[in-house]
């Protein structure tokens, strides 16, 4: 469960280290925006942390997708899941394509379910 404010490591190659949560748009093109986000919910974020030499600067204002949480979570089959760290992918704001090329660190299986097939293929672990 992540909120505006909450600070999220950046779990991709894309340079970008540590974003801060804008607004939570939650999965639906349009709506009504939401006061938490949960594993596969988009976010608007503000970049806080960056390598040098990236194509992104701090202040940059990016979309990602949450991809673990430390609040657990429970699934349809009555187990819980949840992960040491809050962590998000940095997407395309216009067709939710991953911007980087790989994925560091075990992600969550809803993600299929919310339509990231290639962030799940990138990931080195599913759970």
């Amino acid at each position: 469960m992540v909120q505006s404010q909450t600070r999220l490591k950046v779990a991709d190659n894309t340079g970008i280290k540590e974003i801060m949560i804008i607004q939570v748009l939650g999965t639906k093109k349009g709506g009504m925006y939401r006061k938490f986000g949960y594993v596969g919910d988009i976010v608007s974020a503000s970049v806080k942390r960056v390598l040098p030499n990236t194509a992104y600067k701090k202040g940059d204002k990016v979309h990602a997708v949450v991809v673990r949480t430390r609040k657990e979570f429970r699934r349809a089959d009555g187990t819980h899941l949840k992960f040491d760290d809050n962590a998000a992918a940095i997407i395309a704001k216009e067709n939710k394509e991953p911007k980087g090329t790989r994925v560091f660190g075990p992600v969550a299986r809803e993600l299929k379910d919310k339509g990231f097939n290639k962030i799940i293929s990138m990931a080195p672990e599913v759970l």
